[in-house]
């Protein structure tokens, strides 16, 4: 089984937290809005990625690895791996868990890298925060085209922020509605489930996705 639609998704969420990351323009939240831990996260973020992204002292392979790690302090891929696998995770042995952690960091860091430049000049604004649970909030954020005229609404892409882990951290991105992890989570146990639970199948499938992205795997 080749996962195909998992990749034009995680493509989507990378344009996603590529923006994040990369966006020269953050409006100010409503002056009515008290300011709260996910809005903060996501205001600062914005800032110090575009440091990044913009510091012409770097070279370009400096730029990607303070980005890559950048990024890897921005989201939780542990915790997002360990979700997308499902019921897997409790079947699958802890090496094998570990091995697709692994796997999937270096997935979504190869395709952070490979499409964050594209989108350098689309503009985020953020339009609300909302808390879920007393850890879980939605940040709910317009992505702005200043080139296109078209007078289409812009597209929304939220942002889910746990705050329970001692700081803030992404655990999920959804694009026009549709969130990300739940969607990797049912083509990864799909491909499970045509692949007799064989994690180790699927660590190698996510591997050659990111060797074809341009980046080395261990």
């Amino acid at each position: 089984m080749h996962i195909e639609r998992p990749l034009s998704l995680i493509r989507r969420a990378v344009l996603a937290l590529a923006l994040l990351a990369a966006a020269p323009i953050l409006a100010a939240a409503p002056a009515a809005a008290a300011p709260d831990p996910a809005a903060t996260f996501v205001n600062d973020n914005i800032q110090k990625g575009l440091h990044i992204l913009n510091d012409k002292q770097l070279s370009q392979t400096q730029k990607r690895d303070q980005f890559e790690h950048f990024l890897l302090g921005l989201v939780d891929v542990r915790r997002i791996a360990v979700f997308t696998l499902g019921p897997y995770r409790r079947t699958a042995s802890p090496a094998d868990v570990d091995a697709f952690v692994a796997a999937f960091r270096d997935y979504a860091v190869a395709a952070y890298q490979n499409y964050f430049s594209k989108y350098s000049n689309q503009t985020l604004k953020v339009t609300s925060s909302t808390q879920r649970a007393p850890t879980d909030y939605i940040v709910t954020t317009n992505m702005i085209d200043p080139g296109d005229s078209s007078g289409k609404p812009p597209l929304e892409v939220d942002f889910r922020v746990r705050t329970d882990t001692g700081k803030p951290v992404l655990v999920d991105v959804a694009v026009a509605g549709v969130w990300l992890s739940l969607e990797q989570r049912d083509q990864f146990t799909a491909f499970l489930g045509q692949n007799n639970g064989n994690v180790r199948a699927l660590i190698a499938h996510l591997s050659d996705l990111a060797q074809n992205l341009g980046r080395p795997t261990q």
